[in-house]
């Protein structure tokens, strides 16, 4: 059996921007995703997917033929799982159409998560990064072929320390950075009780008047040079709330913390799509009481969160 495992992500700096070139600082997390594979005699891709519990949440046979992967399981006819399948069979067209080879025998596949699924971690890059390593195939070149984006997620999973990301002419630049803020003691991470489609985020980016673009960039990819040097809180949340002031005018929505938090003594920024997923926000242990009063439990330190 073969066994591939890939970290999830966040995205600190340069939400949105990323896509038009800003340099962006993403941090691998700790939990990600693992895939198992093992071959059979048939013509068979027999996958199961299991979550954080090790509960099946989509489980399907496709039939290997000619390039085509055909599933016929009832369990199908829930929306989200035909979607799931519509997902893994368009992954896997792509990887016939480049390397044929690898499917002249059938295959056991069972991926497990690490995070709860709905987090918006990166369920669908890190599966994207493990089948790319199973099958010896582009990552980025998979991903755009399916799900699209940026890449920085790609670039996450592969990487156990923090980087910078940065497209250039479509290249994706990445560098481990040293990004290990003497302050992490006070930074955590809020789960906010609803995933993001980042689809959609990225359409919602895409509508918004391109005027004042590549000054956006410019100032994004500062406010990321700035931050990585950064070593004392009240300068870390200075340039991270002039990042949320641009990105909300960028994006024509309000930050996070005037929408949801307005009263809160600290500091709260959305990360990667605003309006779902998670925010991080500044404070002590104390601070936490704010989030779990308002009905948000998922609570996660910097050092249990990030690698």
């Amino acid at each position: 059996m073969q066994q591939y495992h890939s970290n999830g992500k966040l995205l600190l700096t340069g939400e949105y921007a990323i896509l038009d070139g800003a340099k962006s600082l993403a941090l691998p997390t700790r939990k990600g995703q693992s895939l198992l594979v093992e071959a059979n005699d048939s013509s068979i891709i027999s996958w199961q997917s299991l979550d954080k519990d090790k509960q099946s949440w989509f489980q399907a046979d496709f039939k290997i033929n000619d390039g085509e992967f055909s599933t016929e399981n009832s369990v199908l006819a829930n929306p989200e799982q035909k979607e799931i399948a519509r997902r893994l069979q368009q992954i896997l067209k792509y990887a016939y159409a480049i390397k044929p080879e690898n499917f002249r025998n059938g295959y056991d596949i069972k991926t497990l998560l690490e995070f709860n699924r709905k987090w918006g971690l990166g369920t669908s890059s890190t599966l994207i990064n493990n089948i790319a390593n199973w099958l010896d195939l582009d990552a980025y070149k998979l991903l755009e072929a399916t799900f699209g984006g940026s890449g920085y997620d790609i670039a996450a999973a592969n990487n156990d320390h923090p980087i910078s990301f940065q497209l250039t002419d479509r290249e994706a630049s990445v560098f481990t950075v040293d990004f290990d803020p003497p302050f992490k003691n006070e930074l955590f991470f809020v789960y906010l009780n609803r995933k993001q489609n980042s689809r959609e985020a990225i359409a919602h980016y895409r509508k918004q008047s391109t005027s004042n673009r590549t000054a956006l960039i410019e100032k994004i990819s500062g406010i990321t040079e700035q931050v990585l040097r950064c070593d004392n809180l009240i300068e870390f949340k200075m340039l991270l709330k002039a990042h949320e002031i641009l990105i909300s005018k960028a994006i024509a929505t309000p930050r996070i913390q005037d929408q949801l938090f307005p009263d809160y003594k600290g500091f709260v920024k959305s990360l990667g799509g605003w309006g779902g997923d998670f925010v991080m926000a500044t404070g002590d242990e104390l601070s936490k009481e704010y989030f779990r009063n308002n009905g948000y439990r998922d609570i996660l330190s910097y050092s249990e969160m990030i690698k």
